[in-house]
This record gives C-alpha cells, structure tokens and sequence, in this order.
C-alpha cells in the first residue's frame, strides 16, 4: 500500500480516552479509521466533518490520503482525537500550515476529562439528600 518512496508524516492525537495514531501520506484524498472507511466507521456525519476539518480548512482533503488506528472512547472521542493527529501530522508535513490551523483551533488538545467518582457518593459531583432529621 505504501511504498518506500513516498514520504509519510505522523501524528497522535488524543481526546478524552480516545487515542488516534495518524499517518499522512500523498495520495488522492482516501480516509481509513481501522482499516474501514471513516464514514462507516463514524457513522455519523457531523463526526466525521469533526474529524476531517484540518484537511478541509488547509484545502488540501484531495491531496493526502489518512491512515488512522484510533482505540478508547467513544465516537466523539475518536473523532477529536483523529482531527488533532491529523492536524499534527499536516503541520509535520509542512510547518507554514501551522498559523492557518491554530487559527481554526485544530491544534489545541482538548484536555477535559470526566472526572472520578468520589468513595461515599454516587457520582462525581452528586451527594446524597440531606437529612437534618
């Protein structure tokens, strides 16, 4: 599938628990998420706008073809782990792509996590009602 000539740029994205491993390589604008099409991967279309944004906002989504293992989380997860891999990977590709994708906000790691359950309680933030009596 890819031959040594061709030039490949990496790139890991993270969001929430969700992992994504990207690999960039010229091509004619084909996107694999686990060796499966993104949108059946996906399945939905807004995800996979989500994911794909870098691509679109450089206009360059006809001219690279993606690779991506992505493992954890859920579908909103993945998809924004995908689009920060790829977005490092863009930048890895070529630096002057930087300003135009931080502008957009691709290259922030989104750091919220969900929070612990605390012993004693329910959930992380819930308590049990008050009893005065």
């Amino acid at each position: 599938m890819i031959s040594k000539s061709d030039q490949v740029f990496l790139g890991t994205g993270r969001r929430k628990t969700a992992t994504a491993r990207v690999r960039l390589f010229p091509g004619s604008g084909k996107v694999t998420v686990n060796d499966r099409d993104i949108a059946t991967h996906l399945k939905v279309e807004r995800f996979v706008k989500m994911a794909t944004a870098p691509l679109t906002t450089v206009n360059l989504a006809g001219s690279f073809d993606v690779v991506v293992e992505v493992s954890g989380g859920g579908n909103v997860g993945q998809a924004g782990a995908i689009c920060l891999g790829i977005a490092r990977a863009l930048q890895r590709s070529n630096a002057e792509l930087r300003p135009a994708l931080k502008k957009a906000g691709h290259m922030t790691r989104d750091g919220r996590e969900k929070e612990r359950k605390k012993s004693g309680q329910p959930g992380a933030r819930k308590r049990f009602q008050f009893s005065k009596r």
